[in-house]
């Protein structure tokens, strides 16, 4: 048993690295303008889409610029968003002739969905038409995910360029990310899935009997292509309730394996082509290593949590003790362990169980990488981009330590920057911990719970968290249909989303700015000193920020299992 799984824990990591570096490559050449094997047929259209909305690719922002087209682009998104939900009832593509959706619950879908979040209250295939899914979900996975990609390609270009206040042109960073990466992925990615049995139709609803003789109602849609830019734009929301635990969603072991390499494939990518652009690729290896390392230890601690006996069932005789609850046959025990791992690290949000049923330490696990900032990996481009700013920490920890001005990638680190990159890591940490301790304090925010003590606070908090975070999944054991959830988990995605991008943009402009700092007085940013430095500053940083919290859900819900007690 123990030899099956590290095996195909090696196939898993060996195909991963092995694709991300093939995309990291691919990235680098069209971010940089260089001629892909795509460019004959994207071109054309690239230039067309220029000139029918007026843009002049070549004019470079400021920062200011860039984040004003930035926020313009995301608010109008939501605008969007909420009226054709709020109108769907009059829309077309409508079979199941569904309504309007409630207003708080429109208002934390549009923003969920624009802040690449995905979070979902409610249940898709029974509140939302074909016409909200395709126009509403699936363009905004798109938009979401380039958005994000666009702003780490304004940060990279502020350590790469000097004494200019240019960081780009944000409408064709937009248009590339999606014409040139997403979308070819996304086909791809569609067709493979579509193979397997993901359904992609635009069918009414199946009626259908069980065995038993009941009535049942079979939901069908246009899937596989909104699964696939899910998927692979670390967006997360499913097609359908039960998401990529559903046979529609996710049919097959194979189909299994691929949906958990899709999400991680482009964040880790971004980091090799961070390293080519900047024409030092130890540099992106270094970063890409780091993330690596704290992946590598949250499998690590999700594979022992999930085979070790739980100790009431162990007492049975059933199953060995090992906990299967939650978990679908067709993926045994180890898929959903690196499922959820890979999910939380990512900020993608999709699930293939039910981690309100994980073991506490498992919980556990996907807590930490949900509150540490997104940086395992993290999101399509917020996620290099978070991982940058626990590298300025590290850098400014560093000079304190030696008495000398903290720099990173040739680029002195000041006040300002040390502020911004303070502030981003920061503040969506105050968003989980003050909503999560206004929502244990008032019956609107227990009231919902399904369990008590331990595991029921971890439920809030994993609310919070996944907010915040961007991440979008849930534990799964809270009804956050409510307004008072809706509102609040709204506020922590829009903060979570914005105060990360909008300060890393400032960070951008500031360092594009400023000269380069001669090679002999720069701290190495290749070694595995700097490496180890930067994954011991995000454990601690999140250490430090959650424990206690963390001690009273997880780790007190683990101790009391022990003893027996259950909630």
């Amino acid at each position: 048993m123990l030899a099956i799984i590290f095996l195909r824990l090696i196939l898993f990591f060996v195909t991963l690295v092995f694709l991300a570096i093939l995309l990291g490559e691919y990235m680098a050449k069209v971010f940089s303008g260089r001629k892909t094997f795509l460019s004959g047929f994207f071109q054309p259209l690239e230039k067309f889409l220029y000139k029918l909305f007026g843009i002049n690719e070549k004019e470079e922002m400021n920062w200011k610029s860039y984040a004003l087209n930035l926020l313009i682009f995301n608010l109008v998104g939501i605008l969007l968003l909420y009226l054709i939900q709020t109108f769907q009832g009059f829309l077309p593509l409508n079979p199941q002739r569904m309504k309007a959706v409630r207003w708080d619950t429109a208002f934390n879908t549009a923003v969920s969905f624009v802040t690449n979040t995905n979070w979902q209250a409610y249940s898709p295939e029974a509140s939302l038409s074909y016409l909200t899914q395709m126009l509403c979900m699936t363009v905004q996975n798109f938009l979401s995910a380039a958005v994000g990609i666009a702003a780490a390609l304004a940060l990279i270009r502020g350590f790469s360029r000097k004494e200019t206040d240019g960081i780009g042109n944000f409408w064709q960073d937009l248009t590339r990310a999606i014409l040139y990466i997403l979308l070819p992925l996304s086909i791809l990615f569609a067709i493979l899935l579509a193979s397997q049995g993901v359904i992609q139709n635009f069918n009414p609803y199946v009626q259908a009997k069980t065995m038993e003789g009941a009535g049942q109602l079979i939901a069908q849609g246009p899937a596989a292509s909104q699964i696939a830019i899910k998927l692979l734009g670390t967006n997360g929301g499913g097609f359908f309730n039960a998401n990529s635990a559903h046979p529609y969603e996710n049919p097959t072991p194979l189909s299994d394996f691929f949906q958990i390499i899709s999400f991680l494939l482009i964040s880790a990518g971004l980091p090799l082509s961070f390293g080519i652009l900047f024409k030092n690729r130890k540099r992106g290896l270094a970063i890409f290593s780091a993330m690596l390392i704290i992946f590598l230890l949250s499998v690590g601690v999700g594979v022992y949590s999930e085979f070790s006996p739980n100790p009431l069932l162990e007492k049975t005789g059933v199953l060995n003790g090992v906990n299967r609850e939650g978990k679908d046959l067709r993926f045994g025990i180890l898929s959903p362990i690196v499922f959820g791992v890979s999910t939380t690290s990512t900020s993608c949000g999709a699930v293939n169980s039910m981690h309100d049923s994980m073991m506490p330490l498992s919980g556990f696990v996907f807590l930490f990488n949900m509150m540490s900032g997104e940086v395992i990996f993290g999101g399509v481009g917020t996620g290099l981009i978070s991982m940058f700013l626990f590298a300025m920490v590290s850098m400014f920890l560093v000079g304190l330590m030696i008495g000398r001005t903290p720099e990173l990638y040739g680029k002195k680190l000041e006040s300002f920057e040390i502020v911004m990159a303070v502030s981003a890591i920061i503040i969506p940490s105050i968003i989980q911990l003050s909503f999560g301790s206004l929502a244990v304090s008032v019956k609107a925010g227990i009231s919902g719970l399904n369990n008590s003590g331990p595991h029921g606070l971890s439920e809030i908090l994993y609310a919070f968290a996944s907010g915040a975070g961007n991440n979008g999944s849930a534990f799964a054991g809270l009804n956050a249909n409510t307004q008072f959830y809706n509102l609040l988990i709204a506020v922590a995605m829009f903060v979570g989303r914005f105060v990360v991008i909008i300060p890393a943009l400032a960070i951008a402009g500031s360092l594009a700015s400023k000269k380069t700092v001669p090679e002999a007085s720069r701290f190495p940013t290749e070694t595995l000193l700097f490496v180890l430095l930067l994954v011991f500053v995000v454990i601690i940083v999140g250490a430090l920020t959650f424990f206690p919290v963390l001690a009273l859900g997880p780790f007190l819900e683990h101790l009391l299992l022990k003893s027996g007690r259950l909630f």
